[in-house]
């Protein structure tokens, strides 16, 4: 006996009306959760007549209030926090300009047929990534639900980064700034903090107060805590009705970090050294192309900067018509997340470039002052050729016994570092020497912080709109479920405020798990709908035996990330701050790193 399910309305509408979740056994024998669009007379995705018509999906579901809503959407959810302290890391050490190459043969090769798949999938079928998932197949409904499990473990960690920026945000307003100077102990600075730097002590002692190791946690920080709680708390009042009130956050989140990078640009170029910053930046080193884990590194970033498989581009899609023109949009989206990556690129390192200038001159003071302590300087006051000339008639005893420091902007330049090192460490530092420091950090964490929410945004929508699949979540009202979600992940996430919580946050983040099965069943061999919409055929990125590119391409590296970096990463270390140097790493992380990566 075959059980239908009959289209009946849910008693009240929160844009994501859809029939009941089916979870019974059909009659011919295939079991599985199955997602039937309301009203069922329609035809599934896997049906198509010979003209080729597939259903519209959803009628009722909530729509963009425009087009420029919709855009910055997507802009603010593809351009985060990896464009700026990610992106041009990954130039310095992969070959300067020549990575370019590489990121941008991935960015057409993976970056933008994924995109358009997934956002084409949401547009076409106006459901969240569950719906979408079963309509294509029932056996492919876990797809769908492993995304949703994936980006609640991303919102959860990710929301810590903006718990960061917080504090650091709320303590730009002092002056002098508290990562300027060492603390001091009984009237002398803190031995740590000068053997390290007062960056580093600040970050690591200061603000994470961190553990020796990961199974050490030293107790909850309570102004981490009460930073995670406002995160949490700005995050739920975006998010609470869905685009109808995160579409109004949106007008400030994508736009304002374009305000900040020019502001930053005007006043870097003007800098001594930024010329040097870019050359070291952009000087191509064309043999790192020979590399295989320069082409990963491209790969990877091109992942993480569309934030694919996550479920929110086919979200963000859902709330479209399905006549939307989504070809324009990705291409769009995808100039301006590369051109942002770029730009934010020569922004850092103008400003890292002036640091490392400042730096070498420090260094060289040093060594005059030794020089002249051994009367091969008549004074500190010659200028730098008198200065290299008596370096110079050195020996090697002289030098290593009188402790000379090595002096170059080489060396001061590739010490930068990604992620929170570059954030909170090396450009908090360089943002010291600048005049008027409170004001560019106040500028600075705000950019990260509208950065951050803006991905934050689209990561919760992707999963909010996932779970309002399911039929028993329509019966309650948005903003409750949002409100038990937030207040979930905050629960959780309070083990990154321990003093091992930045050692958590790693083994969060490191490790993720690539799906791109079904894609193919969805268009079939020619990519029809697409085709239907936009009246031209995308052969070239979705070719007629149904496999894209793209897909292809993104299975091979999520196999060889796993061999190459997976099992060999998975090892948690624990950090000495005036060392700056790996202790001992935890057998038990690795374990639980191996789980992450296999589930």
């Amino acid at each position: 006996m075959t059980t239908k399910v009959d289209g009946v309305p849910g008693p009240r509408n929160n844009g994501h009306e859809m029939a009941p979740l089916n979870t019974r056994a059909r009659g011919d024998g295939t079991h599985g959760v199955t997602i039937m669009l309301s009203p069922p007379d329609r035809s599934s995705i896997g049906s198509r007549d010979g003209a080729g018509a597939l259903p519209d999906g959803d009628p009722d579901r909530a729509a963009w209030s425009g087009k420029m809503q919709f855009f910055l959407s997507i802009i603010g959810y593809s351009v985060g926090l990896g464009n700026i302290w990610r992106f041009p890391y990954l130039c310095q050490q992969n070959g300067g300009g020549a990575f370019l190459i590489p990121f941008m043969i991935m960015l057409i090769l993976e970056g933008i047929p994924l995109f358009l798949i997934e956002l084409g999938m949401g547009q076409r079928m106006r459901l969240g990534a569950l719906g979408v998932w079963n309509t294509i197949h029932p056996w492919l409904g876990g797809i769908g639900i492993s995304s949703c499990i994936v980006t609640l473990f991303v919102a959860i960690y990710y929301n810590v980064i903006i718990t960061w920026c917080f504090y650091y945000f709320f303590n730009s307003f002092r002056y002098p700034l508290p990562w300027a100077v060492c603390p001091q102990l009984n009237g002398t600075d803190v031995e740590e903090c000068e053997r390290s730097s007062e960056t580093a002590y600040f970050w690591y002692r200061t603000t994470l107060d961190a553990a020796p190791s990961i199974d050490e946690t030293g107790g909850f920080k309570w102004w981490i805590v009460l930073c995670l709680m406002l995160s949490w708390t700005v995050v739920f009042f975006i998010v609470m009705k869905g685009i109808q009130s995160s579409g109004k956050v949106v007008y400030f989140t994508p736009l304002f970090p374009y305000i900040v990078l020019t502001i930053f640009f005007i006043r870097g170029i003007t800098l001594k050294g930024a010329g040097a910053g870019l050359m070291h930046m952009y000087t191509p080193k064309v043999e790192k192309l020979l590399e295989p884990t320069v082409w990963l590194d491209a790969a990877t970033q091109v992942f993480y900067s569309f934030g694919l498989a996550f479920g929110s581009l086919i979200a963000f899609g859902s709330y479209n018509t399905p006549k939307n023109n989504c070809v324009r949009d990705v291409l769009l989206v995808s100039v301006c997340n590369a051109i942002t990556a770029i730009y934010a690129s020569v922004v850092i390192f103008a400003i890292l470039g002036y640091k490392a200038t400042l730096g070498v001159d420090r260094c060289i003071q040093v060594n005059k002052h030794i020089l002249a302590k051994h009367n091969l300087l008549p004074s500190m006051d010659v200028d730098n050729s008198e200065y290299e000339h008596a370096m110079a008639s050195l020996n090697d005893t002289m030098t290593k016994e009188w402790e000379f420091e090595k002096c170059s902007l080489e060396d001061q330049l590739s010490s930068a570092a990604e992620g929170t090192g570059l954030a909170f460490i090396v450009f908090t530092e360089a943002i010291v020497e600048l005049p008027g420091s409170p004001f560019w950090a106040v500028l600075f964490f705000t950019m990260l912080l509208s950065l951050g929410l803006g991905s934050q945004i689209g990561i919760l929508e992707g999963m909010l709109c996932t779970i309002f699949d399911i039929d028993i979540f329509k019966r309650i009202r948005k903003p409750y479920v949002t409100g038990v979600v937030c207040a979930f992940c905050f629960s959780v996430g309070l083990i990154f405020t321990t003093g091992a919580g930045e050692y958590w946050l790693k083994m969060f983040r490191l490790f993720c798990r690539y799906d791109r099965v079904g894609r193919g069943c969805a268009y079939g061999n020619d990519c029809r709908h697409i085709h239907l919409r936009t009246r031209k055929v995308h052969r070239r990125y979705l070719p007629n035996d149904g496999h894209s590119a793209g897909s292809l391409l993104a299975n091979d590296l999520a196999i060889y990330w796993s061999r190459h970096h997976g099992l060999h990463s998975a090892v948690l270390y624990t950090f000495d701050v005036t060392t700056k140097s790996n202790v001992r790493r935890m057998e038990w992380g690795i374990g639980n790193c191996r789980k992450q990566i296999i589930s």
